[in-house]
């Protein structure tokens, strides 16, 4: 038996982070202060993305926001609000908790991801 299924994991996550709804969002994309990292895979990146997102696989996500890494994404800074997304806000919501322990205050989800993103009509770029 499971110590933690995922249920607990984003519970647990979601105590700690901050959830930035739809239209929130939409008006930080503007926000030098402001990144919008897609924890998604390559193959969902490529489908289209927010403009000006910074793409960091959940699956690499600690590498490359970690400096000492030798692919350490510069894009990724602890001084910005960092408002992470994904298909429908799970793994954002767990990537956010793991970069909020990495010491990302600011880290947070979007609130039901690129599907809430796309039914609001949220701009694409490919």
């Amino acid at each position: 038996m499971l110590k933690k299924g995922f249920k607990q994991l984003l519970a647990e996550a979601g105590a700690v982070i901050d959830g930035v709804s739809v239209p929130s969002a939409l008006g930080l994309l503007d926000d030098s202060e402001v990144i919008f990292v897609d924890v998604r895979e390559g193959g969902e990146w490529s489908q289209g993305h927010i403009p000006g997102a910074v793409h960091a696989p959940r699956g690499h996500l600690e590498f490359l926001a970690d400096p000492e890494f030798p692919r350490h994404n510069a894009a990724l800074v602890q001084d910005k609000t960092l408002v992470l997304y994904c298909a429908s806000g799970g793994r954002s919501t767990l990537a956010a908790k793991t970069l909020h322990d990495m010491g990302f205050p600011r880290a947070c989800s979007l609130v039901g991801g690129m599907a809430a993103w796309k039914e609001a009509d949220g701009p694409i770029e490919a």
